[in-house]
C-alpha cells in the first residue's frame, strides 16, 4: 500500500508542476507552446536550487544519497513555487498597465 500511495504522491506532484506551469491562450497551441516556453525559461534556475537543496542534503546526511525519485519531488516543489510566483508577475504585470 505504501507503494502506491508513493507513486500517487509522486505522479500528483508531477501533474501539479505542469498544472503550476501552464500558460494559457486562446488556442491549444499557443497554449502548449506558452506553456513549454515557461518551463524551459524557469528548468535551469529550478534545477539550480534543486541542485543546491541536495547537495546540502547529502552533506548533513554524512555523503548518503539522495534517491531519485526525491530529487525529483524536490524539484517538481520548488518548479510549484517558481511557476506560482512567475505566474503571479505575468498576470499582475498585464493588469498593472489597464
Amino acid at each position: 500500500m505504501l507503494v502506491i500511495e508513493r507513486k500517487l504522491t509522486f505522479y500528483t506532484s508531477a501533474v501539479l508542476y505542469l498544472l503550476f506551469n501552464l500558460r494559457l491562450s486562446p488556442d491549444i497551441f499557443s497554449t502548449l507552446s506558452s506553456t513549454f516556453w515557461q518551463i524551459v525559461q524557469t528548468a535551469p534556475y529550478v534545477a539550480g536550487v534543486t541542485y543546491v537543496i541536495i547537495a546540502f542534503l547529502q552533506y548533513m546526511a554524512d555523503g548518503n544519497k539522495v534517491p531519485w525519485d526525491r530529487r525529483l519531488r524536490i524539484f517538481f516543489a520548488i518548479g510549484i513555487l517558481a511557476g506560482l510566483i512567475y505566474g503571479i508577475y505575468e498576470y499582475a504585470g498585464e493588469t498593472a498597465g489597464v
